[in-house]
């Protein structure tokens, strides 16, 4: 007896096609079967026509620019994918030239990026607020990215954000969000308290080695301006000779703990790449050439600039005793030490937090006396040194075990 269905009751056909149906749309990812609920243009990515778009083409670029350095894009286009968004958007001058530089350099510092965060954050309302809705009679509280809240007030007059007037309101209205030019920048409290505990910091008073006082967290110190260098790029081969080829760190925050003061001039990675194997084959090489890198002061760009200014030529300690290094003014900025072995300072400030100063340099420096010799010495007497192979110490026997590691172990003689 043949089994297979030819035909059928309609009501029995439309049974199974529901159930089946049914059964399908239960199988399927959630995401899927809701995606056609929102509301896209179907290529992924925000619509042209969207506020966020407006913002970064419009002539608010000090802002655009602060956006965009905060790492906030994703956090903004989610945002307005969810919901409609007031933007408050604080006039170029505001920004340039009206805003505290100390404090601008304190948002811009790579360790200071969720303060920054926080401050664009909020200037945005996750909703649409436009002039003709603006409160009339009170002041209005809403709730900002940054979870934290704006008091709007003023009504059809003057209106105003906080303390900040609203020099243009609805200058950029786009479906999903509107923006209102305001006279000045919105400082949330938190970013205000921020701000204000790393300025009143000042380098304490040094109570001497083995006074078994430990005032600061040198330690925690020392990982916090390591990992800004890691997070400001460029300076991965001083960190990790730091930390990882010898036990400088940790020296540096048993320093730090006592009282001591820092200023680190810090190679990046192009210049650290120029050292040769033999200037790091002695034992203790590479620590030598870092503590000439230590300077037992706290210096910022602006401090080392108007000394070598008003005096011309300035000679900081190191902690390589009793080697200094020499600093002097040069097109504009500072460079460190003599000749070919000189150093530009290349990357002001990247940390700065009244005990620690880390100043990026563009070469490796060396004291004076080590470059002589090498100049002036006969040929003869060069082949013989470069003859000579070098004595390992076990710094140097691991560096040629990472390179190995690596498959660079050839390119160095001294590692054969």
């Amino acid at each position: 007896m043949d089994s297979r269905i030819y035909g059928g009751s309609p009501t029995i056909l439309f049974f199974v096609l529901l159930v089946s149906a049914t059964g399908v749309r239960s199988a399927l990812p959630k995401n899927l079967v809701s995606r056609s609920t929102l509301p896209s243009s179907g290529s992924g990515q925000i619509n042209s026509n969207s506020v966020l778009v407006a913002l970064l083409d419009s002539h608010y670029t000090e802002l655009a620019e602060l956006v965009e350095k905060a790492l906030l894009l994703q956090n903004l286009e989610d945002a307005v994918g969810r919901h409609n968004v007031t933007i408050f958007a604080p006039r170029n001058e505001a920004l340039e030239r009206d805003l505290d530089p100390e404090f601008k350099r304190f948002l811009l510092e790579p360790r200071n990026l969720k303060s920054l965060q926080t401050l664009i954050l909020f200037h945005v309302i996750p909703s649409r607020i436009s002039s003709d809705s603006w409160p009339i009679s009170e002041s209005a509280r809403h709730r900002t990215l940054a979870a934290d809240h704006v008091h709007l007030s003023g009504g059809s007059a003057a209106k105003q954000v906080d303390i900040a007037a609203v020099v243009y309101p609805d200058a950029v209205i786009r479906p999903d969000g509107v923006i209102h030019g305001i006279e000045r920048l919105l400082v949330p409290r938190s970013v205000q308290e921020d701000f204000n505990r790393r300025r009143t910091l000042a380098p304490a008073p040094a109570p001497g080695p083995g006074s078994g006082k430990h005032w600061f967290d040198g330690e925690s110190q020392v990982k916090d301006f390591i990992q800004t260098l890691l997070l400001y790029g460029g300076y991965n081969e001083l960190a990790d000779i730091l930390v990882n080829l010898t036990s400088l760190a940790t020296e540096m925050g048993h320093l730090v703990s006592e009282g001591y003061v820092l200023t680190v001039l810090a190679p990046n990675d192009e210049a650290m790449a120029k050292l040769t194997a033999d200037q790091l084959s002695e034992p203790g090489a590479p620590e030598q050439i870092v503590y000439y890198h230590l300077i037992p002061e706290y210096q910022t760009e602006e401090s080392m600039y108007n000394a070598v200014r008003r005096f011309g030529k300035v000679r900081y300690d190191t902690l390589r005793l009793p080697h200094k290094v020499v600093a002097r003014e040069a097109d504009g900025s500072v460079k460190f030490g003599q000749g070919q072995g000189s150093a530009y300072l290349f990357d002001p400030d990247i940390y700065t937090d009244g005990r620690i100063s880390v100043q990026g340099i563009d070469a490796v420096l060396f004291p004076p006396e080590e470059e002589t010799p090498a100049a002036v010495a006969p040929a003869a007497v060069r082949n013989t040194v470069k003859a000579a192979k070098p004595r390992r110490g076990k710094l140097f026997e691991l560096g040629c075990q990472m390179l190995g590691a690596l498959g660079q172990r050839a390119r160095f003689t001294s590692c054969q």
